[in-house]
């Protein structure tokens, strides 16, 4: 079966052919890549990869790189440190970050909230720009459900 992303999830991260999964309490690496994960995880939410990039450009205006909503109701955002079509895109869930700031080797250094660590080899000015995007995307998403509620 493959992997149900949820509260617990920190992290997708590419390893070859396979998905190197960081949760709260564990590592797993599990035997699909990152894309097949996410896109079936779109589809249990009712939607596909592509449907939720789109709405995600639509609703922040931007079309590169934007962050995915995986669950609306739980407000499960993935932001990619790349291109989803690049196979070096790992997935991190916005909820689960804590801070990140560039480490002494130029990388940066993603601190989730159970003080997990972790170091992406990406520039800090496109991950910041990144965190921001996914950010915008959760305040629409608030904001649409309370003009639903006027």
């Amino acid at each position: 079966m493959p992997y149900i992303i949820n509260e617990k999830t920190l992290a997708l991260l590419p390893d070859g052919k396979n998905t190197k999964i960081l949760e709260y309490a564990r590592e797993k690496i599990i035997e699909e890549t990152t894309s097949k994960i996410i896109e079936y995880n779109c589809n249990l939410n009712g939607s596909t990869f592509d449907g939720r990039r789109k709405g995600s450009s639509y609703l922040i205006g931007a079309s590169y790189k934007p962050p995915i909503i995986i669950d609306e109701v739980k407000r499960m955002i993935l932001i990619p440190t790349h291109s989803s079509k690049n196979p070096n895109c790992s997935w991190l869930l916005l909820e689960n970050i804590l801070k990140y700031n560039l480490n002494n080797q130029k990388a940066v250094r993603v601190i989730f909230k159970n003080q997990q660590k972790i170091d992406l080899k990406i520039c800090y000015t496109n991950f910041d720009k990144q965190v921001l995007r996914a950010m915008r995307l959760e305040s629409a998403l608030r904001g649409r459900k309370h003009t639903k509620n006027l």
